[in-house]
């Protein structure tokens, strides 16, 4: 009978074996998004590595029956599946259990479900999870709990008024606790970036606010593991420009529009798990 691990031997990971963790979530992305024949495939394989920092940073993320534990709000909640993966790479979620996803009577739907252990806020509105991380980020102020605050947001919420006056709330009230990731792939569901809202001072933007703001890799894990342990020291909060490739590990994938929406056909299956190391079976 599986049971419930613990984020241990993940925080414990060495240099070593930096990127394994976000290999197995791409594999489970695939795998799931091809059985329930699902699209946001796309958005799921571009946060694989920061989903892999993040658990790697958290002394308690998942740790449901702590009240002092980390959050972590999935902003853009299309790319679910990939929380599902790294909450059972870590051992939080059984694999019967993922294998649910999206299927009747599941447990699992195409955005985050507050009702399993390690997730803890339910997302799909985009523009929303930042708003959410800054309450929590504030409610641990006034609680003096020592918590810290993630939230993973797309580059499209950038778009959306609600997350500049969440911005503009967490600089004014110095909300250290508080680390946003922004997943700048340069894609969204209609089209790219530049097309639809071109936004290419971002990280200026968010230094004039009151942000401290580092840019880095999206898919260099030991990167931006070093970049949350400096977070973690700041006094004011934290944005990780973090740049990356919209379906990051499958070729086919990799900055194509249509795979935001798009499910996997029998032989396009077969190719990504080959390329992620995987030979599918027939």
């Amino acid at each position: 009978m599986w049971r419930a691990g613990s984020f241990a031997r993940v925080r414990a990971m060495e240099a070593g074996e930096s990127g394994q963790f976000a290999l197995t979530i791409r594999r489970a992305v695939i795998e799931q998004s091809y059985r329930a024949h699902v699209g946001h495939i796309g958005s799921a394989l571009s946060i694989a590595d920061l989903l892999e920092a993040v658990f790697r940073s958290s002394d308690s993320l998942g740790e449901e029956e702590d009240p002092d534990r980390d959050r972590f709000v999935l902003s853009k909640g299309h790319a679910a599946l990939a929380l599902y993966a790294a909450l059972m790479a870590a051992g939080r979620l059984s694999p019967a259990t993922l294998a649910t996803f999206c299927a009747d009577g599941g447990e699992l739907g195409v955005h985050p479900e507050p009702t399993i252990a390690g997730v803890d806020f339910g997302t799909g509105s985009l523009g929303q999870g930042l708003p959410m991380a800054v309450g929590a980020a504030l409610a641990g102020r006034w609680q003096r709990s020592a918590r810290r605050v993630f939230a993973l947001i797309s580059d499209a919420e950038c778009n959306e008024g609600s997350t500049w006056e969440a911005a503009m709330f967490a600089a004014h009230h110095r909300l250290g606790n508080l680390t946003a990731l922004l997943d700048l792939n340069g894609q969204q569901a209609l089209g790219y970036t530049e097309e639809v809202i071109d936004l290419p001072e971002l990280p200026v933007a968010w230094r004039a606010i009151g942000w401290h703001v580092r840019d880095v890799d999206g898919h260099d894990v030991e990167a931006l593991v070093a970049a949350l342990a400096e977070a973690a020291e700041e006094e004011r909060p934290t944005l990780m420009v973090a740049r990356t490739t919209f379906g990051k590990g499958v070729t086919f994938m990799e900055g194509k529009i249509p795979w935001h929406y798009w499910p996997l056909s029998d032989e396009q299956y077969g190719q990504a798990m080959a390329e992620l190391g995987v030979v599918a079976a027939a």
